[in-house]
């Protein structure tokens, strides 16, 4: 039996033998310091350089050098007075022949009575489901296909949206003239070109009496039947009528300066001049329209828009008057001009003077970038 004392001496005993039997820690190493570092360069961000803006496919300031010598060329190989004037809507060059000259608009005033009745639709005055009466005193002279319908039934009501249809689109007389009369006459249309700021615009008394005018003649209402004008105007002296249409054209009572058309069309499709629902229903009117196919219509290119309004005046002998187109042309990409081709007066053949308009639309379009 081990005894107590034994016990303990070997509970003492046995760590140290065990501490004996493991090997003793190796001398610590001294750690080398590290090197040092180079300081790092100090690096001083260089900006990029900001992208550059892209560049308008056109200066906006200046028309195409070719555009202009080829409408030059157009223009001077045409026998008799002619303006021309093409605006990039979203460039906003503008060039041409004659751009500030007074040339006799005709029909074409009947966008100046459109817009102020839209205008008035705008504003609360009208209403385009409102009715208008047109009777017998009420017709006109020259086209006018409503005419038939008013002597058939001694009165008819037309909704102004329906007149507006026909006055740009069939150029109908009778529709522009109660469209005038409902407006509040010539002063209204007058005090719109003015309120608007369109610039070198006139508007003429209405079609009865600026027709009659120009031919010499005092207004009857039963001219507006049959051909009784031709036949009253043809029964006039030779020199009684020149006179008279030398005059009109010498200072047109419803002149306009190509530019100033242009500019409208421009401020127009930029929905500058009406509200948006107003400038849509324009705008879609004039691409319906009928009259003057073969004029600068025939000259835009398949997959192009064009909506336009054509006036023509009256013919003494080989001596043609008023002879007009002006329109708005959209690419295929988006890109809109105003153009605008007036002819004062002229020897040329139809065909020639729808030859030449055609060159103008077709020249434009070939110059699009």
């Amino acid at each position: 039996m081990v005894s107590p004392i034994a016990r303990l001496t070997a509970s003492i005993m046995l760590p140290l033998l065990i501490s004996a039997c493991v090997s003793a820690p190796a001398p610590q190493r001294p750690v080398p310091k590290p090197a040092p570092r180079p300081t790092p360069a100090i690096v001083v961000p260089v900006p990029k350089p900001a992208a550059p803006k892209p560049l308008p496919a056109q200066n906006s300031a200046q028309a195409p050098a070719q555009l202009e010598a080829e409408l030059h060329e157009i223009w001077r190989a045409f026998p008799g007075k002619t303006g021309i004037a093409v605006q990039r809507i979203d460039g906003q060059w503008v060039t041409g022949k004659r751009l500030g000259e007074w040339f006799p608009q005709q029909s074409v005033s009947k966008m100046w009575v459109a817009m102020t009745i839209l205008d008035q639709v705008d504003s609360g005055r009208l209403r385009l489901d409102q009715t208008v009466r047109i009777g017998m005193n009420d017709l006109a002279v020259f086209h006018q296909p409503i005419r038939e319908r008013v002597v058939a039934n001694g009165a008819i009501e037309e909704s102004i949206s329906s007149l507006l249809e026909q006055a740009i689109t069939a150029s109908d007389n009778t529709a522009n003239d109660s469209l005038l009369r409902t407006a509040g006459g010539p002063a209204a249309v007058r005090n719109f070109i003015e309120r608007k700021q369109l610039g070198k615009i006139r508007f003429g008394p209405g079609e009865r009496l600026l027709q009659s005018q120009i031919a010499g003649m005092s207004w009857q209402q039963e001219y507006s039947l049959g051909r009784r004008f031709y036949t009253a105007r043809a029964d006039l002296p030779y020199e009684r009528r020149k006179a008279s249409l030398d005059a009109y054209l010498a200072d047109p009572i419803d002149g306009a300066a190509p530019d100033a058309i242009a500019g409208a069309l421009s401020r127009l499709a930029r929905g500058e001049l009406l509200s948006p629902a107003s400038t849509r229903l324009l705008l879609a009117m004039m691409e319906r329209t009928k009259s003057g196919p073969n004029r600068l219509k025939s000259g835009v290119p398949a997959g192009w828009r064009f909506g336009h309004k054509t006036g023509t005046g009256q013919q003494l002998e080989s001596v043609s008057t008023g002879y007009n187109d002006i329109g708005i042309m959209t690419a295929p990409d988006g890109t809109r001009y105003a153009v605008v081709v007036m002819i004062s007066s002229t020897t040329a053949p139809v065909p020639d003077r729808m030859a030449m308009m055609q060159a103008v639309s077709r020249t434009v379009a070939a110059h699009h970038r």
